[in-house]
């Protein structure tokens, strides 16, 4: 057996990164404090068995025992003792572990230099493949991800379609991928190499291709990655996204030389797709009291199903909400930074009739709020 464990990678009992190394701290502290009790009751088992066979004639025999003070207090003093260490660690390790937490240590002995920027990542879960933005340096990579050495790293983390679960076991634990919601994780690695990153949570036919490299470099050789990938050539945009997002199954690693600073956000929104209104818009639109009965009809039609893109629709034809203000400016922003368009023409959405009044030089009209006057 020691042969054969041999060859295994314990990765997740040797990381590369030292949030992952905090976490496998608290596993082995919390196997140990078990054993405490584990291991006894084990031995004691065989020991009672053997003592208090049948055959041993010399063993105390005290049919009318039923009570010990001192039994009593082991029984219950030693788990007791254990469970409020392990609460203890519990409690620490989920508010000092916290994925949303921002780091303070490069590792145990290393606290973070205040002059230090992370490095900023934008993940985005496809099927069947991740994509890596980054947005500071302008580029994109298809299941490729790369990272310094003693540089924190911060994760953005969302998907385009089902859930997935974005974990790379050297670095730090998984965190869920979910389209229309963000995720975070901060993490940081300390030791150079090449490193598995996959999907731990099922997802389909190509989930078992969902997997990719990560590089722990040096300062020179992450500035030589990304050199690399501009050198590739091709430009990630919503168009060319929407052609990525198609499923696809053990998808080999792309590079991008420039990517649209804009495209996370509008994954995130669910946008990507020209004329479609961002979540942000809508909850902004709702949160000015909606678009009042008109808005059902502010819909355009979707010409795709799940193979070419999102979803299989049962029953009518699926649509979605288009946007109503200009198609980029508004999109993304909150309802108090929504502002009327140079252009006074009235706009108009998918099925929405065209105003009778003079448009309003104020946010109201364009939240879909009906003026004061009957004009």
């Amino acid at each position: 057996m020691a042969v054969a464990l041999g060859g295994c990678n314990y990765v997740v009992l040797a990381p590369a990164g030292d949030i992952a190394a905090q976490q496998r701290d608290l596993v082995i502290i919390s196997t140990v404090l078990m054993l405490l009790i584990v291991v006894p009751v084990m031995a004691l088992t065989v020991l009672f068995a053997w003592r208090y066979r049948q055959s041993n004639k010399s063993a105390r025999y005290e049919p009318e025992w039923d009570h010990s003070t001192k039994l009593e207090l082991v029984i219950w003093s030693a788990p007791l003792l254990i469970i409020i260490c392990l609460g203890a660690l519990t409690w620490m390790g989920t508010h000092l572990l916290d994925p949303y937490r921002s780091l303070d240590r490069i590792a145990a002995n290393q606290r973070i230099d205040e002059a230090t920027v992370p490095l900023e990542v934008e993940v985005v879960a496809l099927d069947w493949k991740w994509l890596f933005i980054y947005r500071d340096y302008g580029i994109a990579t298809v299941n490729e991800l790369a990272a310094p050495v003693d540089r924190p790293i911060d994760f953005r983390i969302t998907a385009s379609t089902v859930m997935n679960s974005f974990y790379i076991p050297a670095l730090a634990g998984q965190i869920y991928a979910m389209p229309g919601m963000e995720t975070k994780l901060h993490a940081v690695v300390n030791h150079a190499g090449t490193y598995k990153g996959f999907s731990a949570n099922y997802s389909g036919a190509g989930f078992s291709g969902m997997h990719f490299a990560f590089h722990g470099l040096d300062d020179k050789g992450f500035a030589e990655w990304v050199a690399k990938a501009k050198a590739a050539g091709g430009t990630l945009g919503r168009s060319e996204y929407l052609q990525l997002e198609k499923p696809t199954q053990n998808e080999p690693v792309r590079r991008f030389a420039s990517v649209d600073a804009d495209l996370y956000r509008l994954i995130l929104n669910m946008c990507v797709e020209p004329g479609k209104m961002c979540m942000s818009e809508m909850m902004a639109i709702d949160a000015k009291g909606g678009a009042g009965h008109e808005g059902m009809n502010n819909t355009l039609p979707l010409t795709y199903d799940k193979y070419a893109r999102r979803g299989t629709a049962l029953g009518p034809e699926p649509t979605f909400v288009a946007g109503t203000c200009t198609p980029d400016a508004p999109q993304g922003q909150t309802s108090a930074a929504i502002k009327a368009p140079a252009d006074t023409t009235p706009l108009l959405g998918a099925g929405l009739k065209r105003p009778t009044f003079t448009p309003l030089k104020s946010t109201s009209f364009f939240l879909g709020q009906r003026p004061k006057s009957d004009s």
